[in-house]
């Protein structure tokens, strides 16, 4: 079990949710709209991604229990959705994807997929929060920490994500394309690092 402590929590899932790689996804996204759009999806997808990640604190694992779904195989699942995300964005296809989206989608269908899930509450980040607020184990009040510290570190998602759309007015779509393909490389690697530690998992492998 891992220990109930703010700093160890907050340290923890910054890392995790990684602020950073999913500012070329919210670039991408954001992509030709006005600075005040931009702000309203960034907003809609961390909302979303709080929502999600809280109802993992206090329902996950009976969840996972519930449905009989080993958490390495959650992972391995997670994991393997995190690569089709990385190599969609290496090769480009995200850009594609993202282009077919109708000129009049609303806010929250452009925070949803693939910024809210899986760039932010992706499975990492599910698995951890349900790991730090363990029902079994913890009280309402560290659960109640645990909910704190997912917002603050989502806060700095938004702060990045507002640098980000500052940056862009200087690199174009071009710049956008190679940060995103290099961070599609960097995700792809996390997600095959998932799935190896989950298969290990699952065989009692060390």
């Amino acid at each position: 079990m891992f220990p109930s402590d703010f700093t160890y929590e907050f340290f923890t899932l910054l890392v995790i949710l990684d602020p950073v790689a999913t500012v070329p996804v919210f670039l991408a996204v954001t992509y030709g709209m006005k600075w005040r759009d931009a702000l309203k999806v960034a907003v809609a997808a961390l909302t979303v991604s709080f929502c999600i990640l809280t109802i993992f604190i206090f329902l996950g694992l009976e969840f996972l229990k519930f449905l009989d779904i080993p958490t390495p195989s959650f992972q391995l699942a997670g994991s393997f959705i995190l690569f089709t995300l990385g190599l969609s964005m290496v090769t480009g296809k995200m850009h594609e994807e993202i282009a077919k989206m109708p000129p009049n989608a609303s806010i929250l269908e452009r925070s949803i997929y693939p910024l809210a899930m899986p760039s932010i509450a992706g499975a990492g980040a599910i698995l951890t929060v349900v790991m730090l607020s363990d029902n079994n184990a913890r009280v309402m009040t560290e659960q109640l920490q645990t909910t704190f510290v997912v917002l603050l570190c989502l806060s700095i998602h938004l702060v990045t994500f507002m640098a980000g759309g500052l940056i862009i007015r200087y690199i174009g779509m071009i710049g956008i394309q190679v940060i995103t393909r290099v961070f599609g490389l960097m995700i792809c690697s996390i997600a095959v690092s998932g799935m190896v530690i989950a298969i290990k998992a699952s065989f009692g492998f060390n």
